[in-house]
Parts: structure tokens; sequence; C-alpha cells
């Protein structure tokens, strides 16, 4: 949402709006001039965005239908888009490259998007996330070629019209929703049938396309993967020619098969893979995703957006590569009661994986709590051995009882408000 508000911004539209609370987004969109409040109340509406003729309302699926406001401008005929119809809107005349899958997006779409921008091709890029080389979740360029996250969440991506897309991943999420695993997959071919140009899949999903991967036999293909001081290195053979040595800075074979899809999609649209490659090594990733907050000999604290069993599983593995050797805590908020009654077991194989484990209440985002479904039921099925409930008051001092070196926070709620807080105690403790 605040992608698309700097994008009307910066194309020099009055821009306003609410949000539930006051976060490090909504203070950089203030800076830019644009007015936000944090109270669901009409008469907070700013009388210039009260004629219906001349204002646009743009509101995400996350907004709950007795939202006030929302009900104000429905009621009174405003013309009222959801996020994804208004990057429809957007990106329809556009030479559009669109990311989606449920797991990798965010990731494939920022490192696609600094691709772009480091080859000099003039894209605008709507991110899911808040890109590190430009500190923000769009990169602006030209109404010419855009780059798209392409989100499966409540079928928001059959809203777009791409030339050029690739699907990382179709794991069962967003149940209440789908209501079932088949549904999502229906969902991604619908999907796959609108692009227009060329379609890359991940090795091994079921659905027709060019296709990347790791250690396969993938079209776009990654092998001799290794850790280097710090790097991850490795070689890559497309359909006409190999190349040696690419490498990312950024943690993980999830983010090698991210950045290879990445390499697929802007190879099939023009660029060099010798100039991919050079724009991978200034890569710095995404906040939350893998950010380290601590680094040091004795001490690290990494912040990771992992929501759901396979992506804390992608964060673990990473963990385990980086530091086999040392005491892993987690400290994860889970988000959304139907997720987590949905993938409970899957969660606690997961979380159990860990040495330790802090658990806080679920984050209910959109969601009305369920009856037996909380982290003290969650908690019962993890296996490892040292293990807790924590509410956000105690969270730190739990942290500090801690001799773990590495320490991991994990969620999509906002548990990202608790990170510097942690990391400020600690560095104090040590």
């Amino acid at each position: 949402m605040s992608a698309i508000a700097i994008y009307f911004k910066s194309n020099g539209k009055n821009v306003a709006g609410y949000d539930k609370t006051p976060t490090e987004i909504t203070n950089t969109l203030q800076n830019k001039g644009i007015k936000i409040h944090f109270e669901d109340a009409v008469n907070l509406i700013d009388k210039a965005f009260k004629d219906a003729k001349k204002t646009l309302v743009i509101y995400t699926p996350a907004v709950p239908n007795n939202h006030t406001e929302l009900n104000y401008f429905i009621a009174n005929n405003f013309t009222v888009l959801k996020r994804s119809e208004i990057l429809g809107e957007i990106t329809k005349n556009t030479i559009c490259l669109a990311v989606a899958g449920t797991h990798g997006k965010t990731t494939t779409s920022t490192i696609l998007g600094h691709i772009l921008k480091e080859a000099n091709v003039n894209a605008t890029s709507f991110l899911g996330g808040i890109s590190e080389n430009y500190n923000s979740n769009i990169i602006l360029g030209s109404n010419e070629i855009s780059v798209v996250e392409a989100d499966e969440f409540d079928r928001s991506f059959l809203k777009l019209a791409p030339n050029i897309a690739c699907i990382t991943s179709m794991d069962a999420d967003h149940l209440d929703i789908y209501g079932a695993h088949s549904e999502l997959e229906k969902s991604f071919q619908e999907f796959a049938n609108k692009v227009s140009d060329t379609l890359f899949v991940r090795e091994g999903l079921p659905i027709k396309g060019k296709t990347f991967g790791i250690e396969g036999n993938a079209d776009y293909n990654a092998y001799n993967i290794r850790i280097e001081n710090g790097a991850y290195i490795f070689n890559v053979k497309t359909p006409t020619e190999t190349f040696e040595n690419i490498k990312i800075y950024i943690p993980g074979k999830h983010n090698v098969l991210n950045a290879v899809a990445a390499l697929a999609m802007a190879n099939s649209f023009g660029i060099s893979i010798q100039v991919i490659a050079k724009a991978l090594l200034t890569f710095k990733g995404i906040k939350r995703r893998f950010s380290y907050k601590i680094n040091t000999e004795n001490l690290v604290l990494i912040d990771d957006y992992a929501h759901h069993p396979t992506e804390i599983n992608a964060v673990i593995d990473s963990v385990r590569e980086m530091y086999p050797k040392q005491k892993v805590l987690g400290v994860f908020q889970p988000h959304l009661f139907s997720r987590t009654r949905d993938f409970v077991t899957e969660f606690a194989q997961s979380l159990s994986r860990l040495d330790e484990l802090i658990l806080l209440d679920i984050y209910p985002a959109r969601e009305l709590p369920i009856q037996g479904v909380n982290s003290k039921w969650l908690l019962d099925k993890v296996s490892c051995k040292n293990k807790q409930l924590s509410s956000k008051e105690n969270l730190i001092a739990n942290v500090l009882k801690s001799n773990a070196q590495i320490i991991v926070v994990i969620g999509a709620g906002d548990i990202g408000e608790q990170v510097e807080n942690i990391k400020k105690s600690l560095i104090i403790e040590n």
C-alpha cells in the first residue's frame, strides 16, 4: 500500500491515508508530505478528499469489513478499488514482469528490480518489502516497464496482465481464502494462463513453463553452490550458455533459487548474464528477510518475516549452514489464527529444530480468535525441551536469560517493532 501511495505522490497527486498503528513505513510516508491518521474516524478524513468525483479510494483486504471510513466511502459512491485492482490498472499498459509464489516473491521481485535498475532499464518496481539498496518498497522509473510482486492472497494477482512472469512456489497457504490447496493451485494456473510472453516455473511445480531451479535439470539451473567468506557462489546453466562463479551476499540456498528466478526473467527480458552477475554483487537484501541486527563473533541477532512453516525451515536451514556449531534461540510470533490452525503440525516440526524457543501470542491481523487455537496449543506440540511462552512485555527479559549465540526473531505481525529494543538490550548486556 505504501508503494502505491509513493507512486501517486511522485506523479503529482494529493495523497492521504489511514493505518492502524504508526510504523517506520508510515513515518517515511509522512516525511514525503502524505497525511496519515491512526484512528478510524470519518471526521479525520481531510475535507480535500470528501469530493467523490475527485477522490480515488484504495484499500487492502487486510482492512476489516466493518471499518467506518471504508464504509463511508462505499456508501457515498466513491470509486473504491482494492490494491490489486489499482496495481492492475497502473501496470496494464506497461511491459509487466510479475513474480508470484507463496514464498520467495518479495526477494525475487526485489532482486529483479535491482537488476533492471543496475542495467539502466527505466522500470518502476512495486515490491512487497523494503529494499536495503533503496530504503523503499518502490523503485521509481518510467510508466512503460513495471516489476510487480504478484500476491496470491485474495486472488489479487489475477488482476494483473503480465508479459513475463515466474512462479516460485505453490505451498498450501491462505486456506482461510481458498479452503483447499487444490483451489490455490487452480488460482496459480489461472495466473499462468494470463502470461502473454514467457512464464518461468520452479522445477517440479505442476505448471507448464520454462523452468528454473538449483542442482537439477532446469532450463536455468544453479549448481556447484558453495559458501565463501559469507557469500554464496554458484554456476548457472541457461538454455544457451554456462556462467561460472556468480556471487550473492544474502544467505541461504533458497535465496540462490530466488536469484536464479530473477536472473531467468531478466535474461528473458534481454539483459546479459554478465550484466546480471555484476548487479547481484551489489544487492544488499530486504529488511526483515534474514536481516542482521547484530553480527559479531560472539553474538548474532537476525530478524526475519517468515510466517509459514516452509519459510521458517528456510530460515533455520540458513542459520544452520552459516553457524553449524552455535546454539540457536528462536523468538516466534504466529501470524493468524487460521494459519496456526491449518499448519499447527508443520509449525511444531519446524520450531522443534531450534535449540530454544520463545513463543509469543498469535498476531490476529484481520481475524477474530478461533476457539482452542492459541500459542499454548502450538507450544505443547513443539518437541524442543527449552521452550516457553512469553508476553511482549517480558520478551526482552526472557531473551536476556538465554546464553544462545544466535538469536532469530521470526514473524509477520508486530514482532518487527520489538527488534530494535531487543538489539539495544543485547548490546547493553554484552
